[in-house]
This record gives C-alpha cells, sequence and structure tokens, in this order.
C-alpha cells in the first residue's frame, strides 16, 4: 500500500474534517480523547479496508502525525536513516546523532508476529543506543520488551501516547513550546 494516496488515510482525514467534536477536542489538548473518538467511530472501517495490522498501523501514524502537530512536538516521520526506516522521529535525526537520551523513535511494525517486531527493534537499535528510547505501537498485545502502546477497539493504552510523548519532551528538555505540561 503506498500510504501517500490511500484510501485509510483520506477515509481518516474526511472524519477528522467532517468532526464537530475533534476541533473543540484539539483546542482543549484532549487528544486521548480524540484517539478515542477516531478509534470508536472508525476502527471497524478502516480495518475492513485492508490487512489488519497494516490498516491498524496506517491508523497509528496518521492519527500520530496530526496530533503531535497539533500539540507542537517537534517530529520526523518516515525516515530513512543509515539504511533504516524509522517511522517517527522525535524530535529529529540531528537530536538522534547528537544527544540519543532525547530522541524517541517509535516503530509501528504493521505486524503482529513476534520475529518480524524483533527484527524491527535490532535496526533500530543499532541506531538509538537508549534501548528505552524506543516504543511501539502495536494492534494487539505481544510480548515484547519494549515500551508498547496497543491501538485497538478495546484495551486502547495507544490513547495515552501523546501525553507520554510530551512527557519526555518536556523531561528531555527538547519540546521548546512546552505547552503540554505534564
Amino acid at each position: 500500500m503506498v500510504e501517500d494516496c490511500n484510501p485509510i488515510k483520506e477515509y481518516i482525514f474526511e472524519y477528522i474534517e467532517n468532526s464537530q467534536t475533534i476541533p473543540k477536542l484539539i483546542s482543549e489538548k484532549k487528544f486521548d480523547q480524540i484517539i478515542e473518538n477516531v478509534t470508536e467511530n472508525c476502527y471497524d472501517k478502516i480495518v475492513s479496508m485492508g490487512e489488519k495490522e497494516e490498516a491498524v498501523g496506517i491508523l497509528a501514524i496518521v492519527l500520530l502525525h496530526y496530533l503531535l502537530t497539533n500539540a507542537l512536538i517537534t517530529s520526523q516521520r518516515k525516515i530513512n536513516y543509515q539504511g533504516t526506516e524509522i517511522d517517527i522521529v522525535i524530535p529529529d535525526i540531528k537530536t538522534l546523532e547528537k544527544d540519543q537520551k532525547k530522541t524517541l523513535l517509535i516503530c509501528i511494525p504493521k505486524s503482529s508476529d513476534v520475529n518480524t517486531i524483533n527484527e524491527k527493534i535490532s535496526l533500530l537499535e543499532k541506531i538509538q543506543h537508549e534501548k528505552e528510547n524506543i516504543w511501539l505501537v502495536l494492534s494487539k498485545n505481544t510480548p515484547i520488551k519494549k515500551r508498547s502502546f496497543i491501538l485497538s477497539k478495546k484495551n486502547n493504552s495507544f490513547s495515552k501516547i501523546i501525553f507520554e510523548i510530551a512527557q519526555f519532551s518536556n523531561v528531555g528538555g527538547i519540546n521548546k513550546f512546552k505547552i503540554l505540561r505534564i
């Protein structure tokens, strides 16, 4: 699936644009409620639009990109660094090169296969030596020894990810605006 012209991505943005609730939640910085709203109203349709792991991965990337932008948290998306594809880097590659303690890598493997996930993690660990600064977004609870957020209709821990990222950014001193004080 090519993400730039993707029916799942288009569906999510169309839902957000037509929502009466989301602009108010954005202005109130209730990012967890936005994730819950989109998940509640779009998850079943999105999963029916393609292979589940791939569809949930696209949902996660679109929501993260949209919410990080609205939360004024600096990030880069879909970066190829030293031959490794990184889904999301917070704040950016320059910081990864200078100070890995202040850099967070978010991996969205679009798979529930433990071996596939572990392969991605091991590639990321070659460029991010602060192993606790590699987080995952998965479609279901999977036995992985990394901080993981689950994006699913029930038991959705993904809704807390923006606040966790903001806390990481604020503690690390990389969020210049400090918009979200935790």
